[in-house]
């Protein structure tokens, strides 16, 4: 498959002190800054290119700091600890100011492991949805962010609200609010790896906007992403859809929770993910 906008805006250049310089992409902008699931790929594909990363990916959590601004930026890494088949990972992304000082503006723990052949399970169904083929793309127009064109989705269940119109009845199908259910790609065919899973582990619009059919101010403060996919599960997926649904638990004093899971087309837990998302009300 041939070179994206994905993969240009997750390129990395290493540095003779162990460190990686990268640069924010316009094809991935949101309201401000880039996409969050990008920056998350970003650091994902840090952790790959380390030359001393063991394994491969198993968990990430990504601390939004600060709002990236456009151009370069650099991500250090520090092996905290390495077991015999796990390692831990401490990361800080920095950009730059115009003053010459360094701004803290991403921070992330990881674990990175040796998947090992044992007891395999999935202690939850794989909702009966229709098939992407089935349905139409999603235009991205609607909301008008630019990330947004990067993905092909089609919408099975909570798209984005109609903020002219009341949200649903008690009782009404349409309940849980919060939940929606949508498969995604890439607009421009590519392979799923870690790298892009992360990615996709953040595609949802806030729960609040549909939650309360109004368009308030928020943004992810901090994403968890638990990588179950090993690389044959990644190779069996390769460029197709993958189905992503998303829902709140609690909506709180201006904070709420996202939880997720990204199935594979045939039914494999790929990964879970977890946020905590400010919203101004």
């Amino acid at each position: 498959m041939t070179r994206n906008a994905f993969d240009e805006a997750v390129t990395l250049q290493p540095q003779a002190d162990g460190t990686f310089i990268g640069n924010t992409h316009t094809a991935w902008w949101n309201m401000v800054g880039p996409f969050g699931g990008i920056t998350a790929a970003t650091v994902v594909q840090a952790l790959v290119q380390h030359p001393q990363c063991l394994g491969e990916p198993a968990a990430l959590t990504v601390n939004y700091v600060a709002a990236l601004t456009g151009g370069p930026f650099y991500i250090a890494l520090r092996i905290t600890k390495t077991n015999r088949s796990s390692q831990h990972w401490m990361v800080e992304m920095q950009q730059i100011q115009s003053d010459g000082s360094s701004a803290l503006v991403l921070t992330a723990t990881a674990i990175t492991a040796v998947r090992r052949n044992t007891y395999n399970g999935t202690d939850v169904e794989f909702p009966r949805v229709a098939s992407a083929d089935s349905l139409t793309r999603w235009d991205p127009n609607q909301v008008g962010m630019e990330w947004l064109q990067r993905y092909d989705m089609r919408v099975l269940q909570g798209p984005v609200p109609d903020f002219d119109m009341p949200p649903p009845a008690s009782g009404s199908t349409e309940l849980p609010h919060s939940l929606t259910r949508q498969w995604v790609r890439h607009a421009e065919p590519r392979a799923l790896d870690y790298t892009a899973l992360a990615s996709m582990a953040d595609v949802f619009y806030p729960r609040i906007w549909r939650q309360r059919h109004t368009w308030v101010p928020a943004g992810t403060v901090s994403m968890t992403v638990y990588f179950h996919a090993d690389q044959a599960d990644l190779a069996a997926t390769g460029g197709d859809f993958v189905l992503c649904e998303a829902h709140a638990l609690a909506f709180r004093n201006g904070h709420s929770d996202q939880s997720a899971r990204l199935w594979s087309a045939t039914g494999t837990l790929l990964a879970t993910t977890h946020q905590l998302v400010y919203y101004k009300d």
